[in-house]
């Protein structure tokens, strides 16, 4: 099983990296399944029913996010009418949406699940006792299971990553727009990257029109953020899995530049 986790599509400038280089990405490595964060897509916050469109044309089979997927009322009203937009499935009962979905690709079963850390971020409930929790439910035919760990502190990610080693098949995490280079598999054969980075400007701050983003340091005056447009590329992880046992066989950090995408 061959599958490819893409970072935070932000805006249209994400979008545009996407329909012009996800097809061509997906045949390189033969990609089986592909997810994308898309809480960022829509203007940098939430997304709309006209940009989910755009990313599932473009080849993205589930869409997980975080905690920018409640910035638009629209974006809320979808969560309840779709089977591959996750939200964080730490989120309190009653809220919209699911935080796990169980797919068909490749000839094998797939649960993808979306979850939120509590460091640095909204005091949601526990990550780690809610994947214990989906896991344990987790049909005996289901043997891969992949993880978007939507969080900022590095620290809490690797922690994760670690209690479940073993016991799901990849992690990645995201939120900070900035990739890490320390992919790998851990000891009981998880595949692993702390942050698989964005999908959108890379002559940016982590999205952000560098001049916007410089003025609010120099000044300490909130001003509104636009996204930056330059140099626009695809970041991810892609991983090969067994798929009779589960584990993760290979690990590949994904940076791509897409020069189609500025026209």
């Amino acid at each position: 099983m061959n599958v490819l986790m893409l970072g935070d599509i932000l805006s249209r400038v994400g979008r545009k990296a996407l329909e012009a280089g996800l097809p061509s990405l997906k045949g390189e490595y033969k990609v089986d399944l592909c997810t994308a964060n898309v809480e960022n897509a829509a203007g940098m916050f939430g997304v709309t029913e006209k940009v989910i469109r755009e990313i599932k044309a473009a080849g993205v089979d589930v869409m997980t996010s975080g905690n920018h997927i409640w910035d638009k009322r629209e974006g809320i009203r979808l969560l309840d009418a779709s089977d591959d937009l996750l939200r964080p499935a730490n989120y309190p009962p009653g809220v919209p949406g699911i935080g796990y979905t169980i797919t068909e690709a490749g000839g094998s079963s797939i649960c993808v699940i979306n979850l939120q850390g509590r460091t640095f971020m909204p005091d949601i409930d526990c990550p780690f006792r809610k994947a214990d929790s989906i896991l344990s439910s987790m049909p005996s035919d289901v043997k891969i299971i992949i993880i978007d760990f939507h969080a900022e502190a590095t620290s809490e990610k690797l922690a994760l990553a670690n209690y479940l080693d073993g016991r799901v098949s990849l992690l990645a995490g995201t939120h900070t727009h900035i990739p890490t280079a320390d992919e790998r598999i851990l000891p009981q054969g998880t595949g692993y990257q702390t942050d698989i980075g964005m999908t959108g400007p890379w002559s940016s701050v982590i999205g952000v029109d560098k001049k916007q983003v410089i003025e609010r340091f120099l000044k300490g005056v909130n001003v509104r953020f636009q996204a930056g447009g330059e140099d626009p590329c695809i970041e991810g992880i892609f991983a090969e899995i067994d798929d009779e046992n589960g584990k993760t066989i290979r690990v590949e950090r994904i940076h791509r530049f897409v020069d189609e995408a500025s026209s």
